[in-house]
């Protein structure tokens, strides 16, 4: 069992987790800071103990929110962070540096916001194609043994990546996107995870959002909302994989449970390794995903959704060619 998974044991931690990004990063404008912590605290309170965070979310926003929400329930969480990739605050881009001087410095500066004196698991938000992945890995590693975090994770990379990290130093969990709509990780990293003794954390397990049907209409998402740049929020191709859709909803209805909790059940059922943290602004939302956790699926109904939204019957990439630049992780042809 990886460490990350033993960290989860130890803090009583359901198998869902809570992604924190929505609340002050891409999806529009951030939510209110009062409004925020009342939905963390909720959060806390329905069981969740797995939270998520990053260096890039609001622009460092994010992690001091959490700093302020688990405050004096530190003990009783497993705290995710990332490093490697932030907003330049003089010119208001996003960076990715993955100099083991920029991630202890960026280290520091987490701990600080997020009132800690340590990070359970910390990752490297994205590869930085500058600098080799043993470099940024070993810095990491340092940071594990000068007590500051638990563990190193890696986000967005492939199996190739995550095989020569371990040389380096253990990884003990990896972000990529998985769900219903976006199997990545079948390809070659879940098996490398395997081999590796990593754990999978699996974000936007609901498909940002696409899933748990909360997009009627791409054109009525908020300006600066990430989606509006993503190939399979394109009118055409939204219209298409809607349709798709509709084959998970009607499976949702006859057993009784939502569409978010169906696919939610379907990433759980992948395996004790997979662990997946959707993200919401609402509680109700919120408290809808972590009841899926209860939620069994036999084998027909498993292999029943996995035929369903498949890489050859979804339209569109789940990055514009610009956000793929950034990524490491193997990639389906698509049809865009």
């Amino acid at each position: 069992m990886s460490s990350f998974l033993q960290r989860l044991r130890a803090v009583h931690a359901p198998s869902i987790g809570l992604g924190c990004m929505n609340l002050s990063h891409g999806y529009g404008q951030q939510v209110p800071e009062p409004e925020a912590l009342r939905a963390l605290d909720a959060a806390f309170d329905m069981g969740y103990r797995h939270f998520d965070t990053a260096t890039l979310y609001g622009a460092t926003a994010n992690e001091t929110l959490l700093g302020r929400a688990l405050k004096g329930k530190r003990e009783q969480v497993l705290l995710a962070s990332k490093c490697g990739m932030a907003i330049d605050p003089e010119t208001n881009k996003r960076v990715i540096d993955g100099h083991p001087d920029t991630l202890r410095r960026q280290c520091e500066a987490s701990l600080k916001r997020l009132q800690t004196d340590h990070i359970d698991i910390y990752y490297l938000h994205r590869l930085d194609r500058q600098v080799p992945i043993e470099e940024s890995v070993g810095a990491l590693g340092r940071l594990v043994d000068a007590g500051k975090i638990g563990g190193v994770g890696l986000s967005e990379i492939s199996a190739a990546t995550l095989r020569s990290a371990v040389t380096e130093y253990p990884i003990a969990a990896v972000q990529s996107e998985y769900s219903l709509w976006t199997r990545n990780p079948e390809i070659a990293l879940l098996e490398a995870c395997r081999e590796t003794n990593t754990a999978l954390v699996a974000f936007s397990p609901l498909g940002r959002g696409f899933l748990a049907e909360a997009i009627s209409d791409p054109a009525s998402l908020p300006e600066g909302d990430m989606r509006r740049h993503m190939p399979r929020f394109s009118p055409d191709n939204f219209a298409h994989n809607r349709e798709l859709l509709d084959d998970v909803t009607r499976l949702a209805k006859r057993l009784g449970v939502t569409s978010a909790q169906l696919a939610l059940a379907w990433v759980n059922a992948q395996g004790a390794d997979v662990i997946p943290i959707p993200g919401s602004t609402s509680m109700a939302h919120m408290r809808d995903n972590l009841s899926a956790e209860t939620l069994y699926l036999d084998a027909a109904t498993c292999q029943q959704l996995t035929a369903m939204l498949t890489p050859e019957q979804v339209a569109g990439g789940r990055y514009s060619d610009a956000q793929q630049a950034d990524i490491d992780t193997e990639e389906f042809t698509v049809n865009r």
